[in-house]
């Protein structure tokens, strides 16, 4: 029931975050719906794909599916001031869907006996990869990569439970709030990866 209710806060979390990325871009109801979906299932179909679990798994989850859409129905009808007062409360479901997402591509993974490393990609996959392609379709930088601390958290999940480790339930609801809360204190105190800018010099064709 615990797994149930995170997968429905991430599946809203997401749906609402590609809908609103949606109209931002000026896309009609279809856009939005499309990218929505795109959002919260785009991550699990690619790493069902990647570990050879079967496609046609993604259709057995026809409640989520009606949550999300519901959702979309939700974000394309509601006034706008309001959509805007959904940010600090959405981070936080944002978060959760992160953490809950991941683990449990992780645990797909190390169901079917794959490496740690494929754990990983599993994980950060299913936690970001419908983020990404959102943002792709959407025509824009992905956020993952050039925001907070995002992915990182992700791949800390599947390294963790791809490792052996916290493979019991309790484990698992322990990483995926431990997960959740680094993702929150990454929003909070702007934690982010080193960059590094590069521009050519003036001359460089001549």
């Amino acid at each position: 029931m615990t797994w149930e209710i995170l997968s429905i806060i991430g599946t809203i979390a997401f749906a609402a975050s590609g809908a609103i990325i949606a109209m931002e871009e000026d896309y009609d109801v279809l856009g939005v719906a499309v990218l929505a979906l795109v959002t919260a299932f785009g991550g699990g179909i690619i790493r069902n794909l990647l570990i050879g679990i079967p496609i046609q798994e993604i259709w057995t989850q026809g409640s989520l599916f009606k949550l999300a859409i519901l959702t979309v129905i939700i974000i394309f009808i509601i006034p706008s001031k309001w959509i805007f007062y959904w940010e600090k409360p959405g981070t936080f479901f944002d978060a959760i869907g992160l953490s809950a997402f991941a683990v449990q591509g992780a645990l797909a993974a190390v169901d079917a006996n794959y490496s740690t490393a494929a754990v990983v990609v599993a994980a950060v996959l299913t936690g970001c990869g419908g983020g990404i392609i959102r943002d792709v379709l959407a025509g824009r930088k992905p956020l993952v990569f050039r925001t907070e601390i995002y992915a990182i958290w992700a791949a800390l999940a599947g390294f963790i439970l791809g490792m052996g480790w916290m493979q019991d339930i309790w484990g698992e609801y322990i990483l995926t709030a431990c997960i959740t809360v680094l993702r929150l204190l990454s929003v909070r105190n702007h934690w982010q990866l080193p960059k590094r800018n590069y521009t050519k010099p003036r001359d460089f064709y001549r």
